[in-house]
């Protein structure tokens, strides 16, 4: 399984009144996990969205394990979690600097023609993209690990 980490330094704005990270910022660093799996294997939302399409969340889920705070040093892991015909499910954790989970999380996405908003296939629009999260998933079916 391919697993991209992306360190992110926690600053004073992403804080609350108590002093830990708001839980809408998890959100932005799951955004920033996955940008860096999509970049870590070849590709980018950027030259999608030039392209005419755009991969919206149309689900995600977060379990909060532990508090993160000002000053501290999350780690954001991403992987494929599953793809199929038209949806993409990323996995995350979100770690402590000391290895602690901080956070655990899914996003659901489908890739849709920008002028539209029609679901298309990610195999249909970028083979090559597909066939890398085919390998991904395929790799990790047989227990095979980057």
């Amino acid at each position: 399984m391919h697993i991209s980490e992306k360190e992110i330094e926690i600053r004073y704005a992403e804080t609350d009144q108590m002093g830990v990270v708001y839980h809408a910022n998890y959100i932005i660093w799951l955004e920033i996990g996955r940008t860096k799996l999509i970049e870590d294997v070849g590709f980018t939302y950027a030259e999608m969205e030039k392209q005419g399409y755009l991969s919206p969340v149309t689900d995600i889920s977060i379990q909060y394990k532990a508090a993160m705070r000002y000053g501290q040093k999350a780690t954001v892991r991403t992987w494929v979690e599953e793809h199929g015909r038209l949806r993409t499910t990323y996995g995350y954790e979100i770690l402590h600097e000391d290895g602690t989970l901080a956070a655990k999380a899914t996003s659901e996405h489908v890739v849709v023609k920008k002028d539209s908003f029609r679901p298309v296939s990610l195999q249909k629009i970028y083979p090559e993209w597909h066939e890398k999260y085919e390998e991904i998933k395929k790799r990790e079916e047989h227990g095979i690990r980057n």
